[in-house]
């Protein structure tokens, strides 16, 4: 399994107390936490550790701020950095007050996200 499944359980925990609908997908190797059709945040594994890690779309306005928490680095899963984006280590989730944090700020932007665009379905 490529991601954490206590870390998923956790993570549907902080949404369902907080009354978010929310969707499921694998993707990219891990799981992907939808709201309103759109990527809110993501649970993988960081190759080089073995160990969980969160992937928050935290948006521009928030990725500076966000990079100077500690456990916080830019996401560069393409071998690029992608704005908007970081991950963050197990340690920095380690709580529930840790987690909850991250993925509120993952809710905050998530109005602001673009939804991207439907694949026409092949006939």
């Amino acid at each position: 399994m490529a991601y954490d499944e206590f870390l998923a359980d956790r993570a549907r925990l902080v949404l369902k107390q907080k009354s978010v609908y929310f969707e499921e997908k694998k993707m990219m190797g891990g799981l992907c936490f939808m709201v309103d059709d759109k990527m809110c945040f993501g649970l993988d594994t960081d190759k080089k550790t073995g160990t969980p890690r969160l992937m928050c779309r935290v948006g521009e306005q928030n990725y500076e701020l966000a990079l100077q928490k500690q456990h916080c680095r830019q996401m560069d899963f393409t071998g690029r950095i992608m704005k908007g984006y970081v991950y963050i280590s197990a340690e920095g989730i380690d709580t529930d007050h840790e987690l909850d944090y991250w993925i509120q700020l993952c809710l905050d932007f998530n109005p602001l996200a673009k939804s991207s665009k439907k694949r026409a379905k092949k006939k």
